[in-house]
């Protein structure tokens, strides 16, 4: 059925370049999706699958940096993923949106290989804490699908030498990299630290299918100027404030 529109709100994205259609109360994205985009190392011309694509924020954020990508989203809640839709629609961008758990895909989707799965998934396993009250926000956050499978179908859609690019808490780092043994190689691992001095909060996790290189963990990336917070407003440094503000991308360190 969808969100009416008197429970959305419409928010500026990368400056202003995107405006995204999101619900006044539940599960809003922030900064996390747009830093995942700009961390995935597309080409022009080639395909991507966004697992959990929500409202479309990350794949329409890597559209509008990397021009002539084919997109397609999955989203189990079929309001976001009229979002998503609405979205894309609405900022001139071309992405396939299907309404579906990610273990039941579409068989159009289960026919394709592709050259990028990116994904956000849940950053708390349901065994911790409360169900969240708005259902949407609950299912962002713990969700019902385990990491494993979020993994393992990724996997299974990589086509050969593809690359999965996901943004997760990084109290489940070790999950992650269970999860990945044995299915790609070529790990690589950006933390994101508030500041500096300060643990990492975040990672940026990227696999590649086929590849045999060491796994490598960078040192953290830093969000904020300063050791603390000092002073009203933003305090991005100057690379995360051209990543959120001019869709600039989000390199991991040359291996």
């Amino acid at each position: 059925m969808g969100f009416a529109d008197s429970d959305l709100t419409s928010d500026a994205f990368l400056g202003g370049a995107l405006t995204i259609l999101q619900p006044a109360h539940g599960y809003r994205a922030g900064v996390d999706p747009v830093l995942l985009a700009a961390s995935v190392p597309a080409k022009a011309g080639q395909s991507i699958l966004e697992l959990g694509c929500g409202a479309g924020v990350a794949s329409l954020c890597l559209d509008h940096r990397v021009a002539g990508l084919s997109i397609d989203g999955v989203e189990v809640q079929a309001d976001y993923a009229d979002l998503a839709t609405r979205n894309a629609e609405a900022n001139g961008q071309d992405m396939s949106v299907h309404v579906a758990d990610l273990r039941s895909l579409p068989e159009t989707v289960k026919a394709r290989r592709f050259d990028h799965v990116i994904m956000n998934p849940p950053y708390y396993s349901r065994d911790e804490g409360t169900a969240a009250a708005d259902p949407g926000r609950d299912a962002a956050l713990a969700g019902e699908t385990p990491l494993e499978d979020w993994l393992s179908v990724a996997a299974k859609r990589l086509a050969p030498k593809g690359y999965l690019s996901l943004i997760n808490d990084v109290r489940r780092l070790p999950e992650l990299l269970t999860g990945l043994s044995g299915r790609l190689g070529g790990i690589e691992v950006l933390p994101l630290a508030a500041r500096v001095g300060r643990a990492p909060h975040l990672v940026l996790v990227r696999a590649r299918k086929g590849a045999r290189g060491a796994f490598r963990l960078y040192a953290p990336c830093v969000m904020h100027e300063g050791a603390r917070h000092e002073r009203d407003g933003e305090s991005y440094t100057q690379q995360i404030s051209a990543v959120l503000r001019d869709g600039a991308p989000l390199p991991f360190p040359t291996r």
